[in-house]
């Protein structure tokens, strides 16, 4: 397990690359999603491991493969804790998707507990990061840093659960088809944005639940609404991090990226957005988020 105080697991939601998890000694579970198309269905782990994965997944989408996911559910954390015990693990940090979008931390707490009757000295500091996608993958990099510092379980899991509620988003998504299935957007809402082009802004509330926060026309206004916002605060010195996704939608990310660096002076963490969370914003979304001094959504 290393030579560390604490063992670091994360459900796949945190997007985080496979090398990045191998190279750090991250306890990975994946979640499963399925593919409907023409009539057959087919399941999934989402546990890719080369770029061309993600792009032929929102090829697939842009296709015309529906797509459906699932939580995962208490047996799939009891056999994930049961191994980290087996395996010698004593206090671990692990987190889940936001418990705004599925009651997975439970299922979690539940397991963990099971699994402690069977090892006494098991314990699991499970983390609710009222959030998803890459912003639940900057909560694993602050654990991974306090891991690295030699910080207890208790304080990297109470650092980032004071830190959750400072993780800004934005998300632009491109076809609110998605999201109307997913039920974060009226139809009637779908069917004017996609006639429109608009692009809803959408963030994570503070109970971790996905919103739209405001309207633009069009992609070149929804790259300027999020320069501003990043103009008007910008990350907390403390926590250096910003965060940039994608859909296979390079062109935004990389532009957003470029002001990043010349605005910030900051290398930002810059990758293509997993299957689970993907399969609700569809292909050609884009994302930007980070660390704040204010709350989410505050300014």
């Amino acid at each position: 397990m290393g030579n560390y105080l604490f063992t670091l697991s994360t459900d796949s939601t945190c997007d985080l690359y496979h090398d990045f998890v191998v190279e750090n000694d991250i306890k990975f579970a994946p979640l499963t999603f399925m593919l409907e198309q023409d009539g057959a269905i087919e399941e999934h782990l989402d546990a890719f491991t080369e770029y061309g994965q993600y792009v032929d997944f929102y090829n697939r989408l842009r296709g015309g493969a529906m797509p459906k996911t699932s939580k995962l559910n208490y047996e799939s954390h009891y056999t994930h804790f049961l191994k980290l015990a087996e395996e010698g693990a004593e206090d671990v940090v692990h987190f889940t998707i936001s418990s705004g979008l599925a009651n997975t931390w439970e299922n979690a707490e539940q397991a963990a507990a099971d699994v402690k009757k069977l090892y006494p000295k098991f314990r699991v500091f499970v983390v609710d990061p009222l959030t998803a996608t890459v912003g639940q993958g900057a909560l694993v990099r602050v654990a991974l840093k306090c891991r690295n510092e030699g910080k207890t379980a208790e304080e990297a899991a109470e650092l980032c659960k004071s830190l959750r509620l400072h993780i800004q988003h934005f998300i632009v998504a491109d076809d609110l088809q998605f999201l109307k299935r997913g039920g974060r957007i009226s139809a009637t809402a779908a069917a004017v944005g996609s006639m429109l082009k608009v692009k809803p802004i959408i963030s994570f509330d503070k109970e971790g639940k996905l919103g739209v926060i405001d309207k633009v026309m069009g992609t070149r206004k929804a790259i300027s609404y999020i320069k501003a916002k990043l103009e008007k605060e910008g990350p907390d010195p403390a926590y250096n991090y910003v965060f940039i996704v994608h859909t296979d939608n390079e062109g935004p990310a990389n532009e957003l990226a470029e002001f990043v660096r010349e605005r910030f002076k900051i290398e930002p963490y810059l990758q293509i957005m997993g299957p689970v969370i993907g399969s609700h914003v569809g292909p050609g979304a884009f994302a930007l988020g980070y660390i704040s001094r204010s709350e989410r959504n505050e300014f």
